[in-house]
Order: C-alpha cells, then sequence, then structure tokens
C-alpha cells in the first residue's frame, strides 16, 4: 500500500520521480501511476499537480531549461565562451538525459506555457550571446546562423552520443571525444567558408 506523504514540496518530488523513470526506463515508458509509485503518493497526485502527462513533461521541460541556463550563463564572458557552452550542453545532455529527453520534444509540451516559454528564452538568449561575442559580432547584426549551427552541432553530438552512436569513431571518454569533434568542427568551419567565399 502507499504510504501517505508527509513532507517536503510533492511537486518537486514528483518532477524528480519522473526524471529518474525517464533515465531508467525511457521517455516512451514515463507513467504517472509509476512516478506517483515511485513518490509513495496516490496515483491521483501527478494528476492533481500536473494535470496529465502533457502537464508534467511541460514542467519538466521547464526546469531543465532553467537548470541548462544557471549552468551556460556564467560562461557568458569568457573568451572561449561559445566552445566552452558547447560542452557544457553536452555534458548537461549526459549528466541530466531524463530532463534533454523532454526538452527538445515540443510535441510534449504546451507550448504557451509561460514558465516554459520564460525558461526556454532565458536559454536561447545565452546561446545568442556567445554565439555574438564568440564571433565578434556588433549587437544590430543578425547571429541567427551562427547560434543555429552551433545549437545543431552540440545537439547532434549530444543525441548521437548517448544512443551509442560513436564507439567505433570516438574515445570513451567524453572530454577526447569532445575535443576531436571541436577540432572537427573548427576544419569543417574552414572547410564551409572556403567553399562559399
Amino acid at each position: 500500500m502507499t504510504q501517505p506523504y508527509h513532507h517536503g514540496d510533492l511537486r518537486r518530488t514528483l518532477i524528480e520521480a519522473a526524471v529518474a523513470q525517464i533515465e531508467r526506463d525511457g521517455l516512451s515508458n514515463l507513467s504517472l501511476r509509476g512516478i506517483a509509485r515511485t513518490a509513495g503518493v496516490s496515483h491521483a497526485a501527478p494528476a492533481h499537480h500536473f494535470g496529465d502527462k502533457v502537464g508534467l513533461c511541460t514542467a519538466i521541460a521547464a526546469e531543465g531549461f532553467i537548470l541548462l541556463a544557471s549552468r551556460t550563463t556564467p560562461l557568458v564572458d569568457q573568451p572561449d565562451a561559445l566552445l566552452q557552452t558547447g560542452v557544457v550542453y553536452i555534458l548537461f545532455a549526459v549528466e541530466h538525459r531524463g530532463y534533454f529527453e523532454v526538452m527538445f520534444r515540443p510535441d510534449l509540451h504546451r507550448a504557451e506555457d509561460p514558465e516554459l516559454v520564460a525558461a526556454r528564452k532565458k536559454s536561447f538568449d545565452v546561446l545568442y550571446r556567445v554565439a555574438r561575442a564568440g564571433a565578434g559580432i556588433a549587437e544590430d547584426q543578425d547571429v541567427t546562423g551562427l547560434a543555429v549551427a552551433a545549437w545543431s552541432v552540440v545537439h547532434g553530438f549530444a543525441t548521437l552520443y548517448l544512443a551509442d552512436n560513436f564507439r567505433d569513431q570516438l574515445p570513451d571518454d567524453l572530454d577526447l571525444a569532445a575535443a576531436v569533434v571541436a577540432e572537427g568542427v573548427a576544419s569543417l568551419g574552414r572547410t564551409i567558408a572556403a567553399q562559399i567565399s
């Protein structure tokens, strides 16, 4: 029988239980009843706090973007901010896979949720700031192409890494693998620049 919940922040506990379940069993197996069981509360508790699975995923995504921004914001003024932000993004994906699996799945969110909108904006503002600073681009110039390209590279690497796609191409050590890819990206940039000039 489920024990009644007597302490702490139940909403927080339910999100932590959901993230743990995603990391253990995969996103497709996320279950409101399962997280209630893990948290030791009635099966109605998650629905009371989040409404449904989409509400829960919206809360997880919002919290994930806040967590990511808290890790990347301190890098904004570093001379190698763009590179370091990419590294932190990959580490975030590996260390917080449960959040990462949900954050970039808009089909699972309530897109207009104010907390999610604000959290996403905060996280993407950091991306645009480090892209602008890293390339020395003035405030009045568009940096979208660079920001999206940088995001695509690190997100693609993180996703492929998590799915164990690099076992034959890259070292097992994540730092070494990231260094190899960073050099590859630099080479790719030079190659593309030569071809479009």
